[in-house]
């Protein structure tokens, strides 16, 4: 699967649109645009998901990772990407092609040698 249709699917377990259009159909749709987009930004919460399981990693466990954990962080990093996707759509963009252009510009700055540093435009 690519991340063209996993966006595809991915959206068909958006149930925060349907709840929202169903309560409140006499809100604009760009209010319920503003809505949508608000919930899946927000969601990226779940990438705290992911640093507090590390956190637990250094603390309890000395920096030993176990398949366990692997599986958990997959299971975040999943969360993400379904976020990452319903927030492509909420602006019409396409997951694939961000995540095509996101490593075009990270090669470009390789090559360029400015993959270090700071700042969006190097």
């Amino acid at each position: 699967m690519d991340f063209k249709e996993y966006q595809k699917k991915a959206v068909t377990t958006a149930l925060y649109i349907k709840s929202w259009e169903e309560n409140y159909p006499y809100l604009p749709n760009e209010v319920k645009k503003v809505i949508a987009l608000s919930y899946v930004t927000l969601g990226l919460g779940e990438v705290g998901e992911i640093q507090n399981k590390m956190k637990k990693i250094i603390r309890d466990t000395t920096g030993q990772i176990s398949e366990d954990f692997k599986k958990d962080i997959s299971k975040e990093i999943g969360d993400v990407l379904w976020y990452c996707a319903n927030i492509c759509e909420e602006l019409n963009l396409n997951l694939q092609k961000v995540a095509e252009e996101n490593l075009e510009k990270l090669f470009s700055r390789k090559k360029r040698g400015v993959i270090q540093g700071s700042g969006d435009n190097r």
